[in-house]
């Protein structure tokens, strides 16, 4: 992913060898960084920074992760990737219940956190890259066009945000209610069924007769698939 220039990044962790790893990574990735070794400290850099993203520690003295997820939540446009030494699936559901947004857990590789950064870039701040490149989809957020193997798609609106979505999202397995709520809104209150009618638009467009590219999982929602 090109053009990282103005994605801003907090870290959050009460460990200063773990601070300085990721915040040289980071910054040699072209991000901009800052870091917090303690949660109250993280909640007020983060209402002055106002970073994008915020890697944050669950386990720290004082205000844990948790809290400090619940917090910035409340009244910060913010992605949230919580960090935990402990493999326990209370734990990530509770991160998950307050909102943050993906989980990785200690040990991690770098790479991993960095694919995981990306993915957070591209669903929640893709004005931000200008535009968006995937398999062979260009996804150009500020004209609102989509390009798939080097043709432009007549894309109404709707279907503007519907393929959006689901193309960050390759490889994930969306639901119905997902997409309903993510593309039409949470107090949407028509017929789930509107999300079919949308997709078969879609692959007409698409030309995927064979619903190769859009994939539907019966029971489970649907999947796009690379080609």
């Amino acid at each position: 992913m090109n053009n990282l220039k103005g994605i801003k990044i907090l870290l959050v962790d009460d460990e200063p060898n773990i601070l300085q790893f990721l915040e040289m990574g980071l910054q040699n990735e072209g991000f901009e960084v800052q870091t917090a070794q303690d949660g109250m400290t993280g909640v007020t850099l983060a209402k002055q920074f106002q970073p994008h993203i915020i890697i944050l520690d669950v386990m720290m003295p004082g205000m844990d992760g948790f809290e400090v997820c619940r917090m910035l939540k409340k009244t910060e446009n913010v992605a949230i990737i919580m960090l935990t030494a402990k493999d326990e699936v209370e734990d990530r559901v509770k991160g998950l219940t307050l909102g943050a947004d993906d989980y990785v857990m200690k040990p991690f590789s770098f790479e991993e956190l960095l694919a995981r950064i990306h993915a957070r870039v591209r669903n929640q701040f893709p004005n931000l890259l200008g535009e968006v490149v995937i398999g062979g989809f260009r996804i150009d957020d500020r004209r609102k066009e989509i390009q798939y193997q080097q043709r432009v798609l007549e894309l109404s609106t709707t279907e503007y945000e519907l393929l959006k979505f689901m193309v960050l999202n390759q490889g994930l397995v969306l639901s119905k209610a997902k997409i309903l709520d993510k593309v039409w809104g949470y107090d949407f209150g028509g017929d789930e069924n509107i999300v079919e009618v949308y997709i078969r638009s879609l692959r007409e467009k698409l030309n995927d007769k064979e619903h190769r590219l859009i994939r539907t999982l019966r029971g489970a929602g649907y999947r796009v698939d690379l080609l």
